[in-house]
């Protein structure tokens, strides 16, 4: 495979989380295309192993790791174990996450609580986590999966949304403090893409048409959308951005 120097990962490791399937499955994969060694968590490691094989299948390593989010203690040693395993990080994804749509009149503490610890607790401890790493190794790239959730406020979602608004700030405020580290912290948001977490939706065709009238290009989010994207904030092509969050939406937001 011939790639641009600016994006080959050769060399490079990776921890992604929440990677068993759907968009985490597809950014460790991308990842591994562009020649970086992967380690992929999901809550069973025993789920990993389309990921395990779709990565070995590139030629690159893989390393399946057990790691719950909202266990803050399990998200150090994970980081740890991945470092170790791989001999350095120098790429974390934040991917793990969760959605339940329900009125906001009917959340209650316990599903709160789930979400805001699944994509937003959790996200900071594993990037705590990989930060420390990072430091000595002089830096690195962390990327966070927003959500068009982070910049519009959608009905029946306020939990999910108050947890990718407070990721998007959590980007820029570690962009900010981390820059003298050497480490660039970034975001993707993805528009409206079809996965096992949002494929509820998807099964109302009334819904489906809605929806893709309000998408400029008319189609919807296709994982592999989400490949460029990644590799690019991984990668020295991305070398003078941090606290960004990068839509992927075929031109939702510019929309509305």
């Amino acid at each position: 495979m011939n790639t641009h120097p600016l994006f080959d990962l050769t060399g490079r490791t990776a921890l992604v989380t929440g990677a068993s399937r759907g968009i985490g499955r597809q950014i460790a994969t991308a990842l591994a295309s562009a020649g970086a060694d992967v380690a992929v968590t999901a809550r069973a490691a025993s789920s990993l192993a389309q990921t395990v094989e779709d990565i070995a299948a590139l030629g690159r390593r893989a390393v399946p790791l057990a790691l719950d989010v909202t266990d803050v203690a399990r998200c150090r040693a994970g980081v740890a174990e991945a470092a170790q395993a791989l001999r350095g990080l120098d790429i974390l994804v934040n991917n793990a996450g969760m959605e339940e749509v329900r009125p906001s009149l009917e959340v209650d503490e316990a599903l709160w609580d789930r979400i805001l610890d699944t994509n937003l607790k959790g996200a900071f401890f594993c990037a705590q986590a990989a930060a420390g790493v990072m430091k000595e190794a002089g830096g690195g790239a962390i990327i966070n999966l927003c959500s068009l959730t982070s910049e519009v406020g959608i009905p029946t979602a306020v939990p999910y949304g108050s947890s990718k608004t407070g990721l998007l700030g959590m980007t820029r405020a570690l962009a900010a403090e981390w820059a003298d580290l050497g480490i660039r912290v970034n975001a993707i948001a993805p528009g409206y893409f079809r996965t096992d977490m949002t494929d509820v939706f998807y099964a109302d065709d009334a819904w489906q048409a809605t929806m893709r009238a309000k998408i400029p290009m008319r189609r919807f989010g296709e994982l592999g959308d989400l490949s460029g994207i990644a590799i690019f904030l991984a990668s020295g092509a991305s070398a003078y951005i941090t606290g960004q969050c990068f839509p992927v939406d075929g031109g939702f937001l510019a929309s509305i």
